[in-house]
């Protein structure tokens, strides 16, 4: 039996901006189970990744809680890894991609073989086996972005988060990165958090899906998804429950849309 291994309660986020308090996300209130895949979508603008901020202690939170195994998040939690978008800007150009894989290893002070065993299995499990020696600029986005993932298994985390980790690679790779993610899943038993705004992608990845909407964000639902498995790119696209699961979150997206500011003259 799962149990809650991430737990949000009426977590509040606010910010000072001109002398005003301007609040950015209200009351939220979601878990998270150990080995689920859990996606959370919602408008642009609605504060996404404001929330990843402060799941991963990367910014404090207003007010309310945010737990991994009953400890509050007060700072960047030992047993999470984030993988950014903007993957460009997370890899170290001047190192190669072995050395930018077992960057995250330095503080824990691991024996030197287990460091080259997590390395090595890392780059395998994403398929660079064979790109150790290269540097980033010498790849494509696509391979880039698992050198990103293959860093962040190095690390051996229990939570992967994961901000948009798709967003910046063309479609056929998109496919193949959300299968590794499956994959990654499978292998490791990784509990794994990620924001998109691509809805298909968050049905065919998750678990579940947290919808978020208005001003400030709430959850607007947490719908399970109970896709069979395992899944695969055509077939699961083509069911039925796919498509009733993508219109029923893209109605609640568009009905918890933020309203457009009026224009002025």
């Amino acid at each position: 039996m799962s149990h809650p291994q991430l737990v949000v309660e009426q977590l509040s986020k606010s910010y000072s901006v001109a002398g005003s308090n301007v609040q950015i996300i209200a009351d939220l209130t979601f878990s998270v189970d150990a080995g689920e895949i859990v996606a959370i979508v919602g408008p642009s603008g609605i504060g996404k990744t404001t929330l990843l901020k402060c799941l991963t202690g990367l910014q404090s939170i207003t007010s309310g809680t945010a737990e991994i195994h009953g400890k509050p998040i007060e700072g960047p939690p030992e047993e999470m890894a984030l993988v950014f978008q903007e993957y460009t800007r997370s890899l170290m150009p001047w190192l190669t991609v072995e050395k930018n894989v077992r960057l995250p290893l330095h503080h824990l002070r691991l024996p030197a073989i287990e460091a080259d065993t997590r390395v090595r299995t890392a780059l395998a499990s994403v398929g660079l086996s064979q790109a150790a020696d290269r540097f980033p600029w010498q790849l494509s986005g696509g391979m880039q972005q698992r050198v990103a993932i293959a860093r962040a298994l190095a690390y051996r985390p229990e939570v992967l988060v994961m901000d948009e980790p798709f967003a910046s690679v063309d479609a056929q790779t998109r496919f193949e990165l959300e299968d590794l993610c499956l994959k990654i899943r499978d292998e490791f038993g990784m509990t794994i958090v990620l924001v998109t705004h691509d809805i298909d992608e968050a049905v065919y990845l998750s678990d579940r899906v947290v919808v978020l909407g208005h001003r400030p964000a709430v959850v607007t639902r947490s719908i399970d998804v109970t896709l069979p498995t395992p899944r695969d790119q055509i077939t699961t696209r083509a069911l039925p429950e796919f498509t009733e699961l993508r219109t029923e979150i893209f109605e609640l997206i568009r009905a918890g849309a933020i309203p457009a500011a009026p224009a002025t003259a």
